[in-house]
């Protein structure tokens, strides 16, 4: 029998193209503030975070209850932006297909680990029928923010997977320092939020077709 493998994705950039949801939910929050948008790329380059570290990096001279207003306004503007607008925050082309693909492998476990909140990635799980998916589901609620690895220790313990077995998919120099920091190998995507060649992965892959083979040469077939 195979020993278990496991394959921890993170969300925003890198399954799913929630950048118009993310500009969205930020103008109406700097907005409930009186505050002037960072450009898209300096919101983008947060993408990640928690939301309480994100608006220490936007917003450095803020004080602690305004960005915690900040961080409330964020979330009621997402909430609100998805009951309005359902077509929001695509999968990436592939991405459902390499999931099954995945899944369909007995020896093959499935993780997530986000910025998101519960409440935020119930939603998008809900959105595409990716609930129950996944054997493990960490977000920024229980754990600090990345780049610490408690996302992807929690995930090894609970899937009881070792760290030779385990494998991170990732857009940014986040979840690329997670890995590194829990010991494990990393997948770095072309299409997401971060520059690809700030990433400094184990293997890049430009598209899903690619991330089956990818998983199999880090971490065995």
């Amino acid at each position: 029998m195979r020993d278990l493998r496991l394959v921890i994705f993170d969300v925003d950039g890198t399954l799913v193209d929630s950048q118009a949801e993310i500009m969205a939910a930020m103008t109406l929050a700097f907005q409930s503030e009186g505050l002037a948008l960072p450009d898209r790329a300096t919101v983008l380059s947060i993408v990640g975070l928690s939301l309480a570290e994100a608006f220490v990096v936007l917003c450095p001279t803020a004080d602690a209850p305004q960005r915690a207003r900040l961080v409330d306004a964020y979330k009621d503007a997402f909430v609100s932006l998805r009951s309005d607008n359902q077509e929001m925050g695509p999968l990436f082309p592939g991405a459902m297909n390499a999931l099954d693909l995945l899944r369909a492998q007995d020896h093959t476990l499935l993780a997530v680990a986000t910025g998101k909140s519960r409440r935020g990635l119930d939603k998008v799980l809900e959105r595409h029928g990716l609930t129950g998916v996944f054997h493990s589901e960490q977000v920024a609620d229980h754990h600090p923010s990345k780049p610490h690895p408690s996302m992807i220790l929690t995930a090894l313990n609970e899937t009881g997977v070792t760290p030779e077995k385990a494998v991170m998919l990732g857009d940014t120099t986040y979840d690329m320092d997670m890995a590194r920091a829990a010991g494990i190998k990393k997948i770095g995507v072309t299409w997401g939020y971060h520059a690809a060649d700030t990433l400094q992965p184990d293997a890049m892959i430009e598209d899903f077709t690619a991330l089956p083979g990818a998983v199999d040469q880090l971490i065995g077939s």
